[in-house]
This record gives structure tokens, C-alpha cells and sequence, in this order.
């Protein structure tokens, strides 16, 4: 069950938006079509302090933009498994790969197995899958 807002005002500043923001948007994405936010709006919004609200859309199939936080998702684990945790707190990150294992759906468990096959195997990283929604749009396992 998802907990929706009944309306989405806008943003007080959309390069920085609240958790509560990203979340009232999520739930009601033709407000504010994501043609019109600022540009790299899903690299500035897949940090660590969106992460948790993030997946929490991603792991809610009725979220109108799950695909969207799912796509953050990818991009928050490239950055992570790339830098060596240095971008992102290992242990949160690692947890979240294990809650999208054990109550995701297939997308979720496939977003874990595939930041498991990156962590396994650094140099097979593609930006054009990893940061630019290849994995999301094909939904594939890496192997």
C-alpha cells in the first residue's frame, strides 16, 4: 500500500528537493513533467540524502514515477560501487540490496543482482546502463 499525497505544489528549490517534495512529486509527475526540471535533475537527486526516499518509490509498484526513482537507484549504485563507497556509506547501501532481495519485486531484484554483479565485476560498468536508464528500460540481469 502506498501512502500518496493528494497534490503536488511544486518544489521550493528542485535542485535541492525535500524527501516530502520528491515524494508528493512522485505520486503526481504530470505536474511537474520531468522534461522541465533542471538539467542532470536525476544525478542531483541520487545522493544520500534522497536514498531512502528513493527506494522506497522504486519498491512501490503503484509509484506513477517508480521507473524514475528506480533509474536513481542505478545511478546511486554506479556512483557507490565505482568510488568504492567513498561517494556513498557502504553498510546503508548494502542494506538496501539486501531489502530490495528479500521484498522487492522482480525490477528491485533485479537493480540487487545487478549491483552485485558491479560490485563483482567493476570494469563492466556502462554509463549508457548504469546512468542513462539502460537497465531500467531493458530490465535485464547483467551476467
Amino acid at each position: 500500500m502506498s501512502v500518496q499525497e493528494s497534490a503536488f505544489h511544486g518544489f521550493a528549490n528542485p535542485v535541492d528537493p525535500s524527501p516530502a517534495e520528491l515524494r508528493a512529486w512522485a505520486y503526481h509527475p504530470e505536474s511537474i513533467p520531468l522534461t522541465s526540471m533542471p538539467q542532470d535533475w536525476d544525478l542531483l537527486v541520487s545522493g544520500n540524502g534522497l536514498v531512502a526516499t528513493l527506494f522506497d518509490l522504486a519498491m512501490d509498484p503503484a509509484c506513477p514515477a517508480r521507473r524514475f526513482a528506480l533509474h536513481c537507484l542505478y545511478i546511486y549504485a554506479a556512483d557507490g560501487i565505482r568510488t568504492q563507497f567513498r561517494a556513498h556509506p557502504k553498510r546503508r547501501f548494502w542494506k538496501l540490496v539486501e531489502l530490495a532481495e528479500r521484498d522487492g519485486d522482480e525490477l528491485m531484484r533485479t537493480w540487487a543482482h545487478n549491483s552485485r554483479f558491479l560490485r563483482d565485476q567493476p570494469n563492466e560498468f556502462v554509463y549508457r546502463d548504469w546512468c542513462e536508464g539502460g537497465l531500467v528500460r531493458a530490465n535485464r540481469r547483467l551476467t
